[in-house]
Formats: structure tokens, C-alpha cells, sequence
């Protein structure tokens, strides 16, 4: 009689017990944000067109939240992780103190100071207009160390601030202004234009950190697996973009909406050119973003890059082997 009781509750409680879901467990859903249309805030969206992150059992909304509402939306959660400059995350993580770099693409200005056919030397340029984009932005920074490379004092022309990246290549087509900043593919159009390159800053090495992988800390803490598995998304997304081209290409056209061959071609080799496999922030580069910021500001002398750098993460994916192997086997 016992028996039978026992088998009677083992019967009620399976009957009443949830079922188990069946098949692969429910993705993990976050919201990745990037601040400008750019192949260095492409990483996102390339990882998820190829399917990285939907390997690492994500399920990933890609977000554009330009410019200054890059550290905003970060701050309020609208994001998990982000794509923006160093310039836009210091003072956010300075003001509320949870935002933090996991990593970094560029150690260094990557731009060009390109003039109008006309202008041809550094004695040209002198007293003409220089487009930029914000007043102190790292446009700015690097005119100014563009044109004393060329040994004129930035107050030698005169600054025109245009508003976005997208105006200043305009406006040097159209003569507004006698020199811009220029990144690809505006690179390729000012060539074909007839357009003179006086300064790459990629010649240079300048150091300046520009785009930067960030997060929350508090975000970290709560989700050390999850933080995880999006940087091995993102290591992987760099391997792609520097070995797989063709397909590189194809997805770019997509971010970027153009279908200009040699434009994409043109983005791509700068951009791959100087990806590191292991995006380690740089403090040295950090520090000059800081130096910078203190010309205007004197208070950001008082930080050090490593309060703006969490490389934890990235240290222990680097330490499993991970971005060791993918790069050994591509040899």
C-alpha cells in the first residue's frame, strides 16, 4: 500500500512539475550602440552579419546613438556595450564614474590633412579657412598637430567648425574651406578630386586613443560570462575583418550604404592596416586623449588613464589562448 502511494505522488508531481524547454536554451538578448558611421564602429554589425555573436548564444541589437548620446545611452542602460572615442567616454566616466574601456582599435590619429588643388604648400595654407567638425574634438587635435608639422601655428588659419565628418569633406569640394581633416572613403574622393595630402598622421604614429569597447562596470560584475563571450565575438570580428576581404567588403557596403567598390576598398586598407589582433587600450594613448582634454580643461590633469581602463577581461580571454590560436591559424 505504500508503494502504491509513493507511485501516486511521483505521477501528481511530474504531471504538475513545468516541462523542461525543449531544444537550444534562449538567447541572451543585449543592445550594442556605435557613434558614427565609420569602419572603426563597424565591428558591431560586421559580428553580427557573419554570426559570431549569435554563436556565443547572443542576440544582439546594433544601435546608432551618435555622437554625444554614445556616453548617455550607456549611462542610462539604453546599451550594453558600445563603440565610441575616447574623447566622448572620459568625461562621461569622470561625471558618473561606471563607464569604462574594456578595449581599444586605434593607438593612433589616423587622419589626413587634405587641401584644395590650389594649395600646394604649407606657405599656401597660411591666412585660408580649415574645416573641422567640433570645436577641442580630436578632429581639432590633430589639424592642429597636422599644421605644425608643417611648422605653422594653428593660428595661422583659421577654424570653421562644420558639425559632422560628413560636412567637412563637402565643404572642401565645394572650396568653403581650403583644407579639412579627412578619413576614408572621403579619402578616395578628394584624390580623385585632385585634392593635395600634406599630412597623413598615420605616418606620423601620433598616439590618440580613438574608438574604444566600452561598458559599464557595474555591468561587468553582474554579467562577467556575458562580458566574456562578447569580447571573444569581437576578437573574432577583428581576425575577420583583417583575413576574410571580400566579405569584409560586402558587409561594409551595407554599414557604410555605399556600393562604391573602390571607396570600400579604400576604408578597408586603412582600417586593417592598423587593427590589433589583442585590442588592448593604451594608457600612453589615453593619457594623450587626457593631455588634450586638459589644454581646455586643467582638472583632466588630475586623472590617470588606468581609471578609464578595464582590461581584465580582455587579459583573461588573452590568457585561454583564444586570439593566439586564431591568428596561428591563419599562418
Amino acid at each position: 500500500m505504500v508503494f502504491l502511494s509513493l507511485i501516486v505522488v511521483a505521477i501528481f508531481l511530474t504531471a504538475s512539475s513545468p516541462a523542461w524547454p525543449q531544444g537550444k536554451p534562449e538567447k541572451e538578448r543585449i543592445r550594442f550602440g556605435y557613434a558614427a558611421r565609420a569602419a572603426a564602429h563597424s565591428f558591431p554589425y560586421i559580428i553580427k552579419e557573419v554570426g559570431f555573436f549569435n554563436h556565443e548564444g547572443l542576440e544582439v541589437e546594433v544601435v546608432r546613438t551618435a555622437g554625444s548620446v554614445a556616453p548617455m545611452a550607456m549611462i542610462s542602460g539604453d546599451v550594453d556595450y558600445s563603440m565610441m572615442s575616447a574623447f566622448l567616454l572620459i568625461p562621461a566616466s569622470i561625471k558618473h564614474g561606471d563607464i569604462v574601456m574594456l578595449g581599444a582599435l586605434q593607438r593612433y590619429a589616423t587622419m589626413f590633412l587634405v587641401a584644395r588643388p590650389e594649395i600646394r604648400t604649407a606657405e599656401d595654407l597660411r591666412g585660408k579657412v580649415l574645416g573641422l567638425q567640433r570645436p577641442g574634438d580630436a578632429y581639432e587635435f590633430n589639424a592642429r598637430f597636422a599644421l605644425r608639422h608643417l611648422r605653422l601655428d594653428p593660428k595661422d588659419v583659421e577654424f570653421l567648425y562644420l558639425g559632422s565628418n560628413e560636412a567637412m569633406w563637402t565643404a572642401l569640394e565645394a572650396g568653403r574651406v581650403a583644407a579639412t581633416m579627412l578619413t576614408p572613403p572621403a579619402t578616395l574622393f578628394a584624390r580623385n578630386a585632385g585634392m593635395n595630402f600634406l599630412v597623413s598622421l598615420s605616418d606620423l604614429k601620433v598616439e590618440y586613443q580613438g574608438s574604444t569597447f566600452a561598458t559599464r562596470r557595474s555591468f561587468i560584475r553582474a554579467h562577467p560570462n556575458l562580458t566574456g563571450r562578447v569580447l571573444r565575438a569581437l576578437v573574432r570580428g577583428i581576425y575577420f575583418f583583417k583575413t576574410q576581404r571580400e566579405d569584409t567588403l560586402r558587409i561594409l557596403a551595407k554599414f557604410l550604404q555605399t556600393s562604391d567598390r573602390e571607396a570600400l576598398e579604400e576604408t578597408w586598407k586603412h582600417q586593417a592596416a592598423d587593427l590589433p589582433a589583442k585590442p588592448y587600450a593604451s594608457e600612453s594613448a589615453v593619457q594623450a586623449v587626457l593631455n588634450h582634454m586638459a589644454q581646455r580643461e586643467p582638472s583632466y590633469k588630475q586623472h590617470r588613464p588606468s581609471e578609464f581602463i578595464e582590461s581584465g577581461p580582455l587579459r583573461e580571454l588573452d590568457r585561454s589562448g583564444y586570439m593566439d590560436q586564431l591568428y596561428r591559424g591563419s599562418r
